[in-house]
């Protein structure tokens, strides 16, 4: 459309996006996989390894998958995007994951939970989308025996820096398990998260600067902006967090205890970007009090000036009036010096009335 403001049509993107909740058909059976129209094409990242090797490669089959997981050691396969069923029907053969883990897989809106099913663990969160940085994505892990499997929606992830640790030789990951790569993704997700919550209280804190001083036509906007991008982050989180205090009381059994450990440290992290969410949202709505009240007091001052102006002309408007009448027998009517007397009369009166405000300190 010509002439559409760029920022509005990005809001209404993200607002449409917010709003798409794919459900499964009413009635369907458990385990129904049904496919996303919108759903990003799949690719396939694989990554093996133990303290000696290290294999890295994209966009591989079924069968190098087998191969792959045939040699031992640790396997983490990493899909990125859900647009085809049928091969995430054959991922879980070939892993062995269950029907119900593999429909929460492709129904993208789970809440963070933890799922405890034989021959594997199921983890799903929320993560932050790697475009969007205040829109979320369902990231789901498999951990199992020797492999994890990680879902996203779309290529795109935080997960940079625990694939440079992997080809890292001497580092601690190359000889733990998968439960302990799952731990280090889990850390990065909700790592994740500060950055960006960072930025938002920066944005209060201009917004807060602006307020203060009164200036600003788009700050009730901004304000929902910023409430509505804490909401997203609040939806995401508070789930999480008896997500992972799950793991770390032990509910997971795929986590030995010393990765459980490092678990507790998660769950610290969520519990602080809690702690920040409710800061922020708590300040989102004072300062939207307190924009409201800095607009309604503004008014009324524009209201106090206006009352006073009209409060002294009806004193002069009414003298006018006398005066104005068509009669042509009046009292002073014909005075030679009538019409200064009565215009210095009414300058009198004006002042007088200003220093009455004045003094009664209403201006």
């Amino acid at each position: 459309m010509a002439g559409a403001n760029p920022d509005d049509a990005a809001a209404c993107d993200r607002g449409e996006r917010r709003r798409r909740h794919r459900r499964g058909a009413i009635g369907a059976a458990p385990g129904t996989l049904l496919a996303d129209p919108t759903a990003a094409p799949p690719r396939l990242r694989a990554i093996a390894y133990d303290q000696a090797t290290f294999v890295d490669e994209q966009d591989v089959g079924i069968e190098r998958v087998r191969e792959l997981r045939a040699r031992g050691g640790t396997l983490w396969l990493d899909v990125a995007g859900l647009g085809d069923v049928e091969l995430v029907r054959r991922l879980g053969e070939v892993f062995g994951l269950h029907r119900l883990a593999l429909e929460d897989i492709v129904s993208s809106q789970q809440r963070a939970k933890v799922e405890d099913y034989p021959g594997h663990q199921f983890v799903v969160v929320r993560m932050l989308d790697a475009v969007e940085a205040c829109e979320t994505e369902q990231f789901a892990l498999c951990l199992g025996d020797g492999f994890l499997v990680t879902f996203q929606e779309r290529p795109g992830d935080c997960f940079d820096a625990v694939r440079n640790r992997l080809r890292d030789q001497s580092g601690r990951m190359r000889g733990a398990g998968p439960d302990y790569l799952a731990y280090a993704l889990l850390d990065a997700v909700v790592d994740a998260y500060f950055p960006a919550l960072e930025a938002i209280g920066d944005r209060l804190a201009a917004i807060e600067g602006r307020v203060l001083e009164g200036v600003g036509a788009r700050i009730l906007g901004e304000l929902h902006e910023v409430r509505r991008d804490l909401l997203v982050a609040r939806r995401a989180l508070w789930p999480l967090r008896e997500a992972t205090a799950s793991l770390v009381r032990g509910e997971a059994t795929r986590f030995s205890a010393d990765t459980r450990v490092y678990l507790r440290d998660v769950h610290d992290h969520v519990v602080q970007l809690i702690d920040l969410l409710e800061n922020y949202r708590e300040l989102g709505a004072s300062l939207m009090d307190l924009h409201l009240a800095a607009t309604s007091n503004r008014l009324n001052e524009v209201m106090k000036v206006l009352t006073v102006i009209a409060t002294i002309f009806i004193p002069l408007t009414f003298v006018v009036g006398i005066y104005g009448m068509n009669f042509d027998d009046m009292p002073e009517l014909h005075l030679h010096y009538g019409y200064p007397a009565v215009m210095l009369g009414m300058l009198a009166l004006a002042l007088a009335m200003l220093l009455w405000f004045r003094r009664r300190r209403w201006i």
